[in-house]
């Protein structure tokens, strides 16, 4: 191998042909995991691209119609912009899909089939086919036809009740929770069924709800109800585990979370913030008492941090091995030192100048995953595309011509 021969693709899904039709934020948040492990992932958007592209939080990247929200979760993929009113766009979608090994989509369910490109009708042309159909509550049941979005799931599917204070009432999480739930619940999905398919030799449609992945989230707070009869609440930041050193405490002019759990970190804690007296307290002499007298525990926890130095403390109490962070913001954890060792953050080309984003969250030993591939503007890798499949140049003019691509 020369140093300008990079060899063979080593990742995990290279080799793997994804035609990808979603849209917004849990199908290509998907897809990107996917692309980032290798697969060519050939995005089909509307002429002009699809709306996320344009986001509020920047005008400047908006105009360009590279907004960084959709940057992020459209990495390393192609852009192959179709109008599929046309029948000439549904022929190229065939035309793909006969040597695709994967099709995911996430329109309410039925769109496809009105297409004439659902599940049934891409199955009879490729058996070996992997049909993904990301949707709020799956192709079955009563909400089958319901449209969904995040906040709709966060606040069904019960997560918005244990979030936030029970003062100010439900809160939804401060991310799409549900939307990335599902995407990460579909990529595995897809991956189950391309591995499954090396020993069956056939593919399959594989549906993904949203709500389903939010309970799968939620497995613990309904094993609790539905074991136990236990109803969980709003605990503000007060860890699951329910144990009064699990929580965030007020220092000096910012924020420390403990993750306090067991008795030896406990003890701990009580002697590097100066208060082992109270190891002797029967109060505290193990958890259910601790969790009775919470309010007094905790007290003496803020008078210990009250005009303290959130770092300082955190300083200290990692090196008695005491767990705890700082609450930081977006802006002071892509500088942390842990980040950059770690690499997750990488620099990826665009037509305007290469941009920083985040990259896949877990390391191999073989093949590791990243980000390689420009960021695609609408409808960039269309001539490369119908190249592929046998459109030579006059035809894909003529397409052109008739607004097809």
């Amino acid at each position: 191998m020369t140093p300008t021969d990079p060899g063979p693709d080593t990742r995990a899904f290279a080799g793997v042909r994804v035609l990808d039709f979603t849209h917004v934020l849990a199908g290509p948040y998907a897809t990107a995991q996917l692309a980032m492990q290798g697969a060519d992932v050939i995005k089909v958007e509307p002429r002009g691209g699809e709306p996320m592209r344009v986001t509020p939080t920047s005008r400047e990247w908006g105009e360009r119609r590279l907004g960084p929200a959709w940057m992020a979760v459209n990495v390393n993929k192609r852009s192959l912009t179709l109008d599929l009113g046309k029948p000439e766009a549904i022929e190229i979608v065939r035309r793909i899909a006969r040597t695709a090994d994967v099709v995911v989509e996430n329109f309410r369910p039925g769109v496809m089939d009105r297409l004439g490109i659902g599940w049934e009708a891409l199955r009879t042309i490729n058996p070996r086919l992997i049909y993904a159909s990301l949707s709020g509550f799956g192709t079955t049941g009563p909400e089958r036809r319901t449209a969904s979005f995040d906040g709709k799931i966060q606040a069904m599917s019960g997560l918005m009740t244990l979030t936030g204070e029970p003062v100010n009432g439900p809160m939804r999480a401060g991310f799409a929770a549900a939307d990335i739930a599902t995407g990460i619940t579909g990529a595995f999905a897809i991956a189950t069924a391309l591995y499954q398919r090396t020993h069956t030799g056939t593919g399959q449609h594989v549906d993904v709800a949203m709500l389903d992945a939010m309970l799968g989230m939620l497995s613990g707070q309904l094993a609790e109800w539905l074991v136990a009869g236990y109803r969980h609440a709003q605990y503000g930041n007060r860890s699951v585990s329910m144990k009064p050193t699990a929580d965030r405490f007020r220092c000096g002019e910012g924020w420390l979370v403990l993750a306090v759990l067991t008795d030896a970190q406990f003890e701990r804690l009580l002697r590097t913030i100066g208060r082992e007296d109270a190891l002797a307290d029967p109060r505290f002499a193990d958890w259910f008492t601790r969790i009775e007298h919470a309010q007094a525990l905790r007290a003496i926890i803020e008078s210990a941090f009250e005009g303290g130095d959130p770092r300082t403390w955190e300083t200290r109490l990692s090196q008695a091995d005491v767990p705890c962070a700082v609450v930081t913001s977006i802006p002071e954890i892509v500088e942390h030192p842990q980040v950059a060792h770690r690499g997750q953050l990488q620099r990826v080309d665009t037509p305007f100048g290469a941009v920083t984003l985040a990259g896949p969250a877990f390391r191999l030993a073989h093949g590791n995953g990243g980000i390689d591939r420009p960021i695609a503007t609408p409808g960039a890798d269309v001539d490369a595309v119908l190249a592929e499949i046998g459109y030579d140049a006059p035809q894909i003019a003529a397409l052109r011509e008739r607004q097809v691509v």
